[in-house]
C-alpha cells in the first residue's frame, strides 16, 4: 500500500475528499491470522494457534483488559459454538480444545457472517487459563486511491468534473501458504500485481496528458482475495449516478485464448462500453472480445461487481484464460510468468480505449439493475 502510494504521489495525483493520504483505511470485522502473537504466563503461543476477530486496527489485552475465558469443549460443535460466543456481544478469550487441532483454523471462515460489533474475541488452542497474559493483533486494511480531477469550463462552470471515470487493480493476493517445493509465498504476481502495474501506468499517462475533462479516480484494492471488502468500502464512498464507467483489470500479465493484443471483458452484453472502447481502438491492431468464460459468472467476481449491482458500467478487462491457467492461486504466480510485451500492449490499448469516455465525447450506457437481482 505504501509502494502504491508513493507511486500515485510521484504521478501527481490528488488524494480522494478530505483525505490527508492516498491511504483509505477501514475496518472489517473478520478473523485474522495476520500478525497475531501471545504469550500465556510467558511462553509463546503458536501464531497459528490464535485467531482474532475483530474490528478495532490494532488489539492489545492482557491479565488486565477485563476480557472473560471460556471454553469450547471437545464434542461441541465448534462453529455453533464460536458464533455464539460473537453474537453474545462481550470480549472474551476462548480456550478452543487440543481435539479441535485440524479444524481450528476453519474458525476463519466466519468471516462470511460479518458480524456487527464493537468487540472483540480470541480463540486459541489452548487447554489451561494462564495467570498472566499478552495478545497482540494488527487488524489493518486500506485501499490506495488517488484522483486526476477533471477540467472546469472556461467560465469557471465544473463541466464534467463532478462525473468520474474509475480504473482499479486489487494488491493482495493469498499471503503465505503450505510450502510447495519450498516455496510458500504466494506473490500474485498476474493476480493482480499485472493489474496493479496498469492502475499506476495509467495514472502517470493520463497525469502527462492533462486533458482529461471527466475526474480520473485510481485505485488500488485489498481484501479481493478474501471477499471484496476493500471494493464494497470504497463503492461506498461514491453517488453511484456519478461514476460513468469503471475499468477493473485482472490478470493482463499472460496472453488471453486468442493469442497477443487481445483481451476480454467481463458483462460485455451489459452495456456499450464494450463497444465504444473497441471503436476507439480501430486500426490500432488490438482487440476486446466478450467474456468467453460466461459460465463462470466471471462478472460478478471481482471487484467491479458492487458498482457493477447499482447500475456503474464497471467491468473488468482480463486476459486469464480461467479453463487453463496454471499459475493460477499456486506459489508458481510470479514474474518471470508474465508476457511484459504484451501486457504493455494491454494497458496502452486500455489507455487509447478510454480517452472518449474521459474526454466526455462517449457515455455507456447502464446497467440494468433489475437484471441482477
Amino acid at each position: 500500500a505504501d509502494f502504491i502510494a508513493a507511486e500515485f504521489k510521484k504521478a501527481g495525483l490528488q488524494t480522494w475528499g478530505n483525505n490527508q493520504s492516498f491511504r483509505q483505511e477501514f475496518a472489517v470485522v473478520r478473523p485474522r491470522f495476520i500478525s497475531a502473537s501471545a504469550t500465556f504466563d510467558g511462553s509463546a503461543v503458536d501464531e497459528k494457534n490464535i485467531i482474532v476477530v475483530t474490528c478495532q486496527p490494532d488489539l492489545l489485552i492482557d491479565e488486565r483488559s477485563g476480557y472473560t475465558f471460556a471454553r469450547i469443549r471437545e464434542g461441541e460443535n465448534l462453529r455453533s459454538a464460536a458464533s455464539a460466543f460473537i453474537k453474545a456481544g462481550k470480549n472474551v478469550i476462548i480456550l478452543v480444545d487440543q481435539s479441535f487441532a485440524t479444524s481450528f483454523p476453519r474458525l476463519t471462515n466466519l468471516k462470511r457472517a460479518m458480524f456487527k460489533t464493537d468487540k472483540s474475541f480470541v480463540f486459541v488452542l489452548a487447554q489451561e487459563i494462564p495467570k498472566k497474559f499478552e495478545i497482540k493483533a494488527k487488524h489493518e486494511f486500506a485501499n490506495v486511491v488517488g484522483v486526476l480531477p477533471g477540467k472546469p469550463l472556461p467560465t469557471g462552470q465544473a463541466g464534467k468534473k463532478n462525473e468520474y471515470v474509475i480504473f482499479s487493480a486489487h494488491y493482495d493476493h493469498l499471503g503465505v501458504g503450505q510450502p510447495v517445493n519450498g516455496d510458500s509465498i504466494y506473490n500474485g504476481a498476474n493476480d493482480d500485481a499485472s493489474g496493479t502495474t496498469a492502475v499506476i501506468m495509467l495514472a502517470k499517462y493520463f497525469k502527462a496528458l492533462g486533458n482529461n475533462e471527466r475526474t480520473i479516480v485510481f485505485v488500488a484494492f485489498t481484501a479481493e482475495e478474501t471477499g471484496g471488502y476493500g471494493s464494497q468500502y470504497f463503492s461506498s464512498q461514491f453517488d453511484p449516478e456519478k461514476v460513468v464507467a469503471m475499468f477493473n483489470i485482472e490478470m493482463i500479465g499472460t496472453q488471453s485464448k486468442w493469442g497477443k493484443n487481445s483481451a476480454y471483458i467481463t458483462g460485455f452484453e451489459k452495456t456499450d462500453m464494450g463497444s465504444i472502447l473497441e471503436k476507439n481502438l480501430e486500426g490500432s491492431g488490438f482487440t476486446f472480445y466478450p467474456d468467453p468464460y460466461s459460465m463462470q459468472q466471471l462478472f460478478y467476481r471481482s471487484d467491479n461487481a458492487t458498482l457493477a449491482r447499482l447500475g456503474v458500467p464497471a467491468h473488468t478487462i482480463s486476459t486469464s484464460k480461467m479453463d487453463d491457467e496454471p499459475n493460477y492461486h499456486r506459489v508458481t504466480d510470479q514474474i518471470e510468468t508474465l508476457d511484459m510485451d504484451n501486457m504493455a500492449m494491454i494497458i496502452r490499448s486500455i489507455a487509447l480505449s478510454a480517452q472518449s469516455i474521459i474526454a466526455g465525447k462517449d457515455t455507456p450506457t447502464r446497467v440494468k439493475v433489475e437484471e441482477l437481482r
